[in-house]
């Protein structure tokens, strides 16, 4: 993952160089700098030029958050963890979490757009600060923080010369003849007040008409709102003047798209706009053709993302846009449609997460979260939709658990299940995901309460894949407790119902890999590994990667007690490879910990010492180390000693500590790099940790092949 999240600039900045100036200045004696300024005067362009130019100061970390689109203020500290790329699997709060990661850290964090959430911002900066001495905050929005020692920018519209500069620049992008030098422009740029926004609305016009036509329409314009504009700043006036213009200025059917488009929140795409703003009044075959027209007149802006290209319409226009939605009478309806829409999305990525597709699953994923969150959001706030936000919550587990977002999963999965909704499969599903959820915090005790009443309930509905996932769970749990005789006979039962539903996904893989782990530490490393094998063919047939990378765990653990070393480093590399892409913290830190100990014996102790210390990193991430489990701990408990014995106890810290200072990223690019030259001669007669001694198979239900979803997707449906 990069240092710096700072998107590309959509085009040229023009002018402000007096405001850069100052703006860097202030950066450099405050630690807290706020850009105030009405909508549309280019507060967030100033400050992201800005982190841009002073990136080198903070070593390149620099971080934007868009608070925009937030609407619950419990979000924003979640939103700060995904924007830093933290991924937590703790029960701590997200802000202990943010304080740790940021103690020690030279960071420019960039809050944009908090001023409807300006108390919880307030609050959250203010501990930040004290608690991260190497912490610069650069907010841009229409209220102050009123923290003590805020310094304040108050960014004022462009002056003559750079709001003709501007209007120059972008009536030549927009493709219209170059621009006389003559008062009819200066007047057009007074006109508009100098605000940027403004100012680019009527540059994307100057195609189409001249600049006196468009000054007599500006006229009429100001004349029409003149009653109404009464005390109000003239800049205020000229911005909403500029935008109500150009609403008079679009079709009819580029207004009602506009007006709809005002649901979303952050970046869609063309699917999306197509269903959610298709309808009635708005034929789905025009709308490409209609946002393409509100595109070419800079109402909305183009962005790339991980998932493909997307688009965006300023919060601005936005808001003037929901305005005349409500005057439609239609928000209600429209808002039901954008939430129908990412229910859809959520349901389509989940039964994709058992494909081919999991990257791209984790990229839309990502991409949609915020209107993700305005989904699950609705559906909170309408009484009569809670089993919507059960069902959402639920089937987003992939997003929760397979791309480590624990800790939002469970804000909204115990709001979710707060509600009584009278639908028993909803109900059921966010019980088992939550569960599955607790079990990787290491809360046990939240963990039995859901599952033992997801079991309980499924059994009275007679749900019975609800109960095989609510066993499946508990048999996890009995796992990380070290209980591996009752883990082997919860897992077996639930496979064995998977298998007669016709239940196959990546939970049902999951479920076998962790069978095949309780195997291993018990002493049947064989069973455990021919589990393991069967795990890798399917994922291979489906194009699985996430259980595939836990099976691949196994598999090297085997190929290492073999002696067979560098086989066991290609699996680890490939395992750790896949678990950093989906940000899934156990996956890595298991994988980096036998990869240490592959090292020792290939020699080379310091860097296993390193890989040791870059893994009690990761493992205060993931939360209680090594699940408490004492079995989970052989791999490590053995390659320290091996390390110790070679390099000494100082030699070994050293390593250790060096290790200990790596990021996640940097943790990931050390351990998948080429080591082939590093290589030692092996010790493939060492003794394996006791954890996975060998000893004769045991007969246990659940381990043979199960057959495939009748839906063909292996979604994981149940409720």
């Amino acid at each position: 993952m990069r240092r710096s999240n700072l998107p590309a600039e959509p085009n040229r900045f023009v002018g402000r160089a007096g405001e850069r100036a100052e703006l860097a200045a202030l950066l450099g004696e405050s630690r807290l700098v706020t850009v105030l300024g009405v909508g549309g005067v280019g507060k967030t362009r100033l400050a992201l030029k800005a982190a841009a130019a002073v990136q080198k100061r903070y070593g390149e970390e620099v971080r934007l958050v868009e608070l925009a689109p937030l609407r619950d203020p419990g979000l924003v500290e979640h939103a700060l963890v995904e924007a830093l790329g933290l991924t937590d699997h703790t029960l701590r709060a997200p802000r202990e979490v943010l304080t740790e990661h940021l103690a020690d850290r030279r960071l420019l964090l960039v809050l944009d757009g908090f001023e409807h959430l300006v108390e919880a911002c307030a609050a959250l900066v203010h501990e930040l600060l004290a608690a991260a001495p190497g912490l610069t905050v650069l907010a841009a929005g229409r209220r102050p923080l009123r923290l003590p020692g805020e310094a304040v920018l108050t960014l004022a519209p462009m002056d003559e010369p750079d709001a003709l500069a501007l209007l120059a620049d972008r009536a030549a992008l927009a493709g219209a003849p170059a621009l006389p030098d003559d008062e009819t422009v200066r007047e057009l740029c007074r006109r508009l007040d100098g605000i940027p926004l403004a100012l680019e609305l009527a540059a994307g016009r100057l195609p189409l008409l001249s600049v006196e036509q468009l000054l007599v329409r500006l006229d009429d314009r100001f004349r029409l709102l003149g009653d109404g504009g009464r005390g109000v700043p003239s800049r205020h006036r000229a911005l909403r003047t500029a935008i109500g213009w150009s609403h008079e200025l679009c079709t009819p059917r580029e207004r009602l798209l506009w007006a709809r488009l005002s649901v979303f929140a952050g970046p869609f795409d063309l699917e999306a706009v197509e269903y959610v703003c298709g309808g009635p009044g708005l034929p789905q075959e025009t709308v490409l053709d209609l946002l393409g027209g509100l595109l070419s007149q800079s109402l909305i802006t183009r962005e790339d993302t991980a998932a493909g290209p997307g688009y965006r319409m300023l919060d601005t226009v936005a808001a003037y846009g929901a305005e005349w939605l409500a005057a439609l009478g239609d928000t209600e309806r429209m808002r039901r449609r954008h939430r129908d829409w990412y229910m859809g999305l959520a349901t389509w990525c989940e039964l994709e997460w058992f494909s081919a597709r999991q990257a791209e699953v984790a990229a839309r994923t990502a991409a949609a979260l915020p209107n993700l969150r305005a989904a699950l959001d609705l559906c909170l706030e309408l009484p009569d939709d809670a089993h919507l936000a059960q069902h959402l919550a639920g089937t987003l587990w992939f997003a929760w658990v397979g791309c480590g977002r624990l800790s939002e999963g469970r804000h909204w999965l115990d709001r979710a299940l707060a509600l009584e909704s009278g639908h028993e499969e909803a109900r059921l599903k966010a019980l088992w995901v939550l569960g599955y959820v607790a079990v990787l915090q290491g809360d046990a005790t939240a963990a039995v309460a859901a599952l033992h009443s997801c079991r309980e309930r499924a059994r009275a509905s007679r749900n019975r894949l609800a109960e095989a996932y609510a066993t499946h769970r508990m048999g996890c749990l009995a796992l990380l407790s070290d209980d591996f005789p009752r883990a082997e006979e919860l897992l077996g039962r639930a496979l064995d119902a998977y298998g007669e539903l016709g239940e196959l996904n990546s939970n049902v893989l999951m479920g076998q890999v962790e069978l095949a782990m309780a195997r291993a530490f018990r002493g049947d490393l064989e069973g455990a590994t021919a589990i393991c094998r069967e795990v890798r063919e399917v994922c291979e047939e489906r194009g699985e990667r996430w259980s595939r990378a836990y099976a691949l765990y196994v598999l090297a653990y085997s190929a290492w007690t073999r002696g067979a070393l560098p086989e066991a480093r290609e699996l680890l590399v490939e395992c750790v490879t896949i678990n950093h892409l989906f940000r899934d913290l156990v996956g890595v830190v298991l994988a980096v910990e036998l990869l240490a100990l592959v090292t020792v014996d290939e020699g080379d102790a310091v860097e296993a010492a390193v890989l040791q210390g870059a893994a009690l990193s990761v493992w205060n991430a993931v939360g209680i180390q090594l699940f408490g489990s004492g079995s989970f701990d052989g791999p490590r408990a053995l390659c320290a000693g091996r390390a110790v014995e070679e390099l000494g106890p100082e030699r070994y810290e050293e390593a250790f500590r060096l290790g200990q200072g790596l990021s996640l990223d940097e943790t990931a690019d050390r351990a998948v790099a080429d080591r082939a030259e590093a290589a030692g001669p092996g010790r493939a007669g060492a003794a394996a940790p006791r954890p996975f001694r060998t000893a004769r198979p045991a007969v246990v239900p659940g381990t043979r092949k199960p057959a495939g979803s009748p839906t063909g997707k292996g979604g994981e449906a149940a409720g």
